[in-house]
């Protein structure tokens, strides 16, 4: 039975008690041991040329939990870290699934002041930093004065030989189902980032209705590109993977040639990516030269990959499944299954029910509005926010902010971000419709819509471009007309290097009409 918590992802600590001396059924610790008794010199894990077998996976994890449990960071601690994907992320992640403790992994790509923030929130007893990370980690833990963690570095020479005492004792105990696994950090598209935690059944139910709509086996092969501080990185194939005994590739910090050879030399089946991930390998030079026809199952999330990437995929053999989800959901959602769900987003995961949010009721036939999710993978909640977990609530639905379409047959086509609607004049605009309709442009690379203040309209697009070849504004207002109403084409272009983006592959809009509005301010 699970302690009470008096916030997502607390819980009483204690020692064994006696008729529950087992964890729940539910829980992840579970899934190394369970391979490693079948199978203990498969591999489990490949990292930049070492592999780690299920044995080894499961030894290690075993040991580091005992060992983390008699220092005090048993059941209940929050343990960090500020690492690229790595094995021993793995061994840590599955040491604090069988020991009770949340791991809490937080972007290496943070500054200093970002990631004391997180820490703020996290409060947690152990920080564990890779070697390249010291100095932005050493400069956070400057910044939190007196509020000191205990920090030392990830893998065999560092915590797995010697793990530092925690300064409030949390001990052994017995992990519940419903015991917080994962801290991870929203992206922030449209407030201050915020920890949702994300229990073993959460995770469990999650990998179960994955393992139904896009079936993993012991013989696949998963490139793992997204970070590990993302919840892709964890729940969108690889602790699949682990649970059924495949291997996983993990790719440190993604890069297009890399991941490219990668996929060729291992033999890859499976892999997940945002549109920007795909859109890296497709202009990559080696894209064609590749052999990537191993490849039987690539998801799609983050944003709609546009068609021509979709057709250009194709032609090498990879065909792609988009997918919606989000943190909160851990995160699947929906999943395309055949042709017949092209345009869309899929319908809905197994265990998975969803609903519309259309003037204030809950609406579960066809129309549009707001995309209300509710099932088992749910997250517990914000960690100490019971405010902002009630705003994303309306009853027992969780609140996607997501406007969506839904048809007869329940497939959902995304509209747009309720907030970042465009309201020109009379009319609303979904940024994301252009940025689709731009990209079909052979000239265009990438593309981000947003509004910005107009005394005429109230409100009127600017498109950030990053060309792949010259265009002016004349062509692109050709190739958009057919395509879109006029009212829908960008008032002015503005060609960028890059288009900044969380690490979820979304716009950072804000960011981008921020930045807008200050040059023609100065101007």
């Amino acid at each position: 039975m699970a302690a009470e918590a008096t916030t997502p992802g607390e819980c009483t600590p204690g020692a064994l008690t006696p008729g529950a001396p087992t964890p729940g059924a539910l829980t992840v610790g579970r899934w190394p041991a369970d391979r490693a008794a079948t199978d203990p010199a498969r591999p489990a894990i490949l990292d930049r040329g070492v592999t780690v077998s299920y044995g080894e996976l499961e030894a290690r994890a075993t040991a580091l939990a005992h060992a983390l449990g008699e220092a005090g960071h048993g059941r209940g601690a929050r343990i960090a870290t500020v690492t690229g994907s790595t094995a021993d992320q793995v061994v840590l992640f599955f040491a604090c699934a069988k020991a009770g403790a949340m791991l809490v992994p937080l972007s290496w790509r943070l500054t200093a002041g970002e990631l004391a923030a997180q820490l703020t929130i996290a409060d947690p007893s152990l920080l564990l930093v890779e070697d390249d990370h010291l100095p932005v980690a050493e400069a956070a833990l400057a910044r939190l004065g007196e509020h000191r963690i205990r920090t030392t570095t990830l893998g065999a020479s560092g915590v797995e030989a010697q793990v530092p005492d925690a300064s409030a004792h949390l001990g052994h105990g017995v992990p519940a189902d419903d015991d917080g696994l994962l801290m991870l950090f929203t992206s922030g598209t449209t407030s201050a980032p915020k920890a949702v935690v994300l229990s073993h059944a959460n995770c469990a139910w999650n990998n179960l209705a994955l393992s139904r709509a896009t079936p993993l086996t012991p013989d696949d092969v998963v490139l793992q590109v997204l970070p590990q501080h993302h919840v892709a990185g964890w729940n969108i194939q690889p602790l699949l993977a682990w649970w059924v005994g495949a291997r996983v590739v993990l790719e440190r910090t993604f890069d297009a040639g890399r991941a490219l050879a990668l996929i060729e030399r291992h033999r890859v089946t499976a892999t997940m990516g945002v549109p920007t991930t795909y859109r890296a390998l497709i202009q990559h030079p080696d894209f064609v030269a590749r052999d990537l026809t191993s490849i039987r199952t690539a998801i799609v999330g983050g944003g709609m990959l546009d068609p021509r990437a979709a057709e250009q995929l194709s032609q090498q053999g990879v065909h792609v499944q988009q997918g919606y989800g989000l943190t909160e959901a851990a995160p699947n959602v929906t999943i395309c299954r055949d042709e017949s769900d092209a345009g869309t987003v899929g319908r809905a995961y197994p265990h998975v029910d969803l609903a519309l949010l259309i003037d204030g009721r809950v609406e579960h036939g066809p129309g549009t509005g707001e995309l209300l999710v509710r099932g088992p993978a749910v997250f517990q909640g914000y960690f100490r926010d019971p405010d902002a977990t009630a705003a994303t609530h309306h009853g027992p639905w969780l609140r996607t902010g997501d406007l969506v379409a839904r048809d007869a047959a329940g497939r959902i086509r995304i509209v747009d971000r309720v907030k970042d609607i465009v309201r020109s004049g009379s009319e609303s605009i979904a940024p994301i419709e252009v940025e689709m309709a731009l990209l079909e442009h052979p000239g265009v690379a990438d593309a981000a819509v947003a509004g910005v203040p107009s005394d005429r309209w109230g409100e009127e697009l600017v498109a950030w471009l990053v060309l792949a070849e010259p265009v002016d504004e004349a062509a692109l207002a050709e190739h958009l007309d057919g395509r879109l109403a006029d009212f829908k084409h960008p008032k002015q272009y503005v060609v960028v290097e890059d288009i900044p983006r969380t690490t979820s592959g979304k716009p950072l809009r804000r960011a981008l009409t921020a930045a807008y509005t200050q040059e023609r301010a100065d101007a």
